[in-house]
């Protein structure tokens, strides 16, 4: 079942619609059509209903608090360094909105646009838009679309599709911010997680990647045994104290799915993807504010596993392509199991 209601309005005066989809299990997942966001994810749980999404009220707060919450970032996703790149010789300066690099699309990526949509399923939603050539000075006239499913295995799926009339680079992923505890239920640290990487991007201080490609073992980055997080955060190890805690891309090894696990609710989620990285955050930035039904939202009370292209591919020929060829469609699905 789906059902469509106004969310908000933009302070000028541009409509944002929700779309929400209940499986057959009561399983329920909103969306909203600026920034494509997933604003909630409600399960059914024994003790009764919990949303292990955070998210907020009004357009305004997504508007501005500029976190990314729940959104799909593009048309890179993550950082590129100094905002530069080059594409068949061309030097190409992308906005500087996390000096000194360019973060998650400029100062108006995806996320803060407003998209189309349209139910296409009976439990499936498109959102759509044309991302103009030049739009935050990226090439290439860049048609997008995102579908979310949701099943009665509980699943939600995620489809990205894409087509531009030029060659330009593309890195899209969803931004939700999870605590499987019910969001705004405080410190998230303590949540069991599995990540099957081998290997991990090392950053600088300015978060982003050095290019290299680093072995996990022995290092608080191996998560391929399940362990707490917190067991591992060392905060004094050089990498983690950069960013205060994990900041960091993973390349995965394969199929096998990332699994995160919360301790006090026992809901497992278990991501999967085609893509060739995660980058997991664990909101170390996030200041004290506000969320949705008066939450309080702080650093580390919630993570995201942001399943990607690797930060800053488009300087770092070791890592595997983002670019997009004109006409070559690109297709991507990540996937979110919800056990509970």
């Amino acid at each position: 079942m789906i059902e469509h209601a106004f969310f908000g309005a933009t302070q000028n005066g541009e409509r944002i619609e929700q779309y929400t989809i209940t499986n057959r299990n009561g399983v329920r997942a909103s969306m909203m059509t600026l920034g494509a966001s997933l604003v909630s994810l409600v399960l059914p749980i024994a003790g009764g209903e919990v949303d292990v999404c955070l998210g907020y009220d009004t357009p305004k707060d997504y508007l501005l608090h500029h976190n990314y919450m729940g959104s799909i970032c593009g048309r890179f996703a993550n950082r590129i360094r100094n905002g530069r790149f080059s594409l068949n010789g061309t030097e190409h300066r992308l906005p500087v909105n996390n000096a000194p690099n360019h973060l998650h699309g400029g100062f108006v990526g995806f996320s803060f646009r407003i998209w189309d949509a349209s139910v296409t399923g009976e439990n499936s939603v498109t959102f759509s838009r044309l991302s103009p050539d030049n739009e935050e000075q990226y090439p290439g006239n860049l048609n997008v679309r995102v579908t979310y499913t949701l099943g009665d295995d509980n699943v939600l799926s995620l489809h990205y599709e894409a087509v531009s009339d030029a060659d330009t680079i593309l890195n899209l992923t969803n931004h939700p911010y999870w605590n499987l505890n019910g969001h705004g239920s405080g410190d998230a640290m303590e949540h069991t997680l599995m990540i099957p990487a081998t290997y991990f991007c090392p950053t600088d201080a300015a978060a982003l990647v050095t290019g290299e490609i680093t072995p996990v073992a022995n290092t608080p980055f191996d998560f391929r045994t399940p362990h707490s997080i917190r067991s591992s955060m060392d905060l004094d190890q050089k990498q983690l104290s950069f960013g205060r805690g994990y900041d960091h891309c993973y390349l995965l090894d394969g199929a096998q799915p990332i699994r995160l696990t919360g301790n006090k609710t026992g809901i497992t989620l278990e991501i999967a993807t085609d893509m060739p990285g995660v980058h997991l955050y664990t909101a170390n930035q996030l200041y004290s504010h506000i969320g949705k039904g008066g939450a309080v939202y702080e650093a580390y009370g919630s993570l995201a596993l942001e399943t990607e292209q690797i930060p800053d591919a488009p300087n770092c020929p070791q890592f595997p392509s983002a670019i997009l060829k004109a006409g070559e469609p690109f297709s991507s699905v990540t996937s979110y199991r919800f056990i509970f």
